[in-house]
């Protein structure tokens, strides 16, 4: 089976990523299904749409929008599946909703997307644990690359355009391309932020 726009795709491990397991145990971290922060972003893709050029593969893992796999509440209070549910395991997913794909142990940007790995704050008087607006170009894509800009670049980016990422317990920010508005040369005091929940999620 196969989609005229969009991927059909599975989740990676789970719908939900509520659970931590600590010391061999699961603790249970929420129970709500409207936080889109414990949804899962990580899938599967069964096969891809037959009128998209796309670089994407069926088997290929990818990170998609939160609301995918999110189930909700109508006015009723009966739980429902999102409108991209088909059935089983299985979902339609709109080709711009797929942000980037793992092939070979390594993880690409999708087009029009790019990842952003945050730094951390170096100014003492602020209560921020991480510099705004700035950080570590991880992945890009194609259009990136053709401006000039390299993975491991300092990059600037507009704001309220972050969303957030975990990429093999990598806290990153999904930007679209466009967004990107710097190279800035390294001073030598940048260091990458990750926190700590983010290893071992």
């Amino acid at each position: 089976m196969q989609g005229v726009n969009n991927f059909i795709i599975r989740p990676l491990k789970s719908r939900y990523t509520n659970t931590k397991s600590i010391d061999g145990n699961d603790l249970i971290l929420n129970t709500d299904n409207y936080n889109h922060s414990y949804v899962s972003k990580s899938a599967v893709v069964i096969s891809i749409p037959s009128a998209i050029k796309t670089d994407v593969k069926p088997g290929d893992e990818i990170i998609t929008h939160h609301n995918v796999f999110r189930r909700w509440k109508d006015m009723r209070g009966v739980e429902k599946n999102s409108k991209s549910y088909y059935k089983e395991d299985m979902y339609f997913v709109h080709w711009d909703q797929v942000f980037a794909y793992k092939r070979d142990g390594k993880w690409n940007a999708v087009e029009t997307y790019c990842f952003v790995k945050p730094i951390k704050s170096s100014d003492i008087y602020s209560i921020d644990k991480e510099k705004p607006l700035i950080g570590v170009l991880k992945y890009a894509d194609s259009s990136l690359k053709k401006a000039g800009l390299k993975e491991g670049d300092l990059v600037g980016f507009k704001p309220n355009t972050e969303y957030e990422c975990i990429l093999d317990e990598e806290r990153l920010y999904r930007i679209f391309s466009k967004s990107i508005t710097n190279k800035y040369e390294y001073q030598g005091d940048e260091k990458e932020y990750n926190p700590s929940w983010a290893q071992g999620s």
